[in-house]
Formats: C-alpha cells, sequence, structure tokens
C-alpha cells in the first residue's frame, strides 16, 4: 500500500503545477480533474483500513492521503471562486451593456437643434 502513496504523491504535485502553470485550461475541466483526485484518494483511504499492515502504518499512510485531500479542496475552493468572479464579472459586463434613456448609443441618440 505503501507503493501506492508514493506514486500518488508525485503525481499530485504535478498536477497541482501543471494546473496552477495552465492558463488555457478552463475553470470548469480543472475543478472535474480535482474532484476525481480527491475520490480517488478517497478510496485509497478506504482501502488503506481494510489491507494489511500494522495500524500505526495505516494511520501514517491514511494521514497523508488526508493531508493531500486537504490541499486538493483548497485549490479546488480556489478555483470556484475564480469560477464565481468570472461569472459575476460576466454579469456585470452584460448589464452595463443594456443601453437606455441615460446611455446613448448610436441606434439610441436624440440630436436637438436651436
Amino acid at each position: 500500500m505503501s507503493n501506492t502513496i508514493s506514486t500518488s504523491t508525485p503525481s499530485l504535485q504535478t498536477t497541482t503545477a501543471s494546473s496552477a502553470n495552465s492558463a488555457g485550461n478552463d475553470l470548469s475541466s480543472q475543478i472535474t480533474r480535482i474532484t476525481q483526485q480527491i475520490t480517488k484518494l478517497t478510496q485509497q483511504a478506504k482501502d488503506i483500513s481494510n489491507g494489511s499492515g500494522s495500524t500505526e502504518e495505516k494511520q501514517k499512510q491514511q494521514e497523508l492521503i488526508q493531508v493531500q485531500i486537504e490541499m486538493l479542496q483548497a485549490q479546488l475552493a480556489q478555483l470556484q471562486q475564480q469560477q464565481a468572479e468570472k461569472a459575476l464579472q460576466k454579469q456585470q459586463q452584460s448589464q452595463s451593456k443594456v443601453e437606455g434613456v441615460n446611455k446613448p448609443s448610436e441606434s439610441n441618440q436624440i440630436d436637438i437643434y436651436i
């Protein structure tokens, strides 16, 4: 079981670095990937409790997985915050484009001659 944990740790670090550096990926796909990683780690934690080994070893492995899950959850919360901010910006932009009496446009303008 310890091989599984050491194998997942480098992939976690790689994914975290790549998602932070990749501006081209959209937030929803990053959120999906992180959610999948959390699910896998949760399953690994369950498998450890059912597996063989000393109680102390199992506890250490579960603590490592819990730390990884907490880091992913923090990253997930950050991405969700960014997603909410982008949605708010889009909403504000669409509201500012609404033209009315006090916001004349080329098609909605009155020329007054005296």
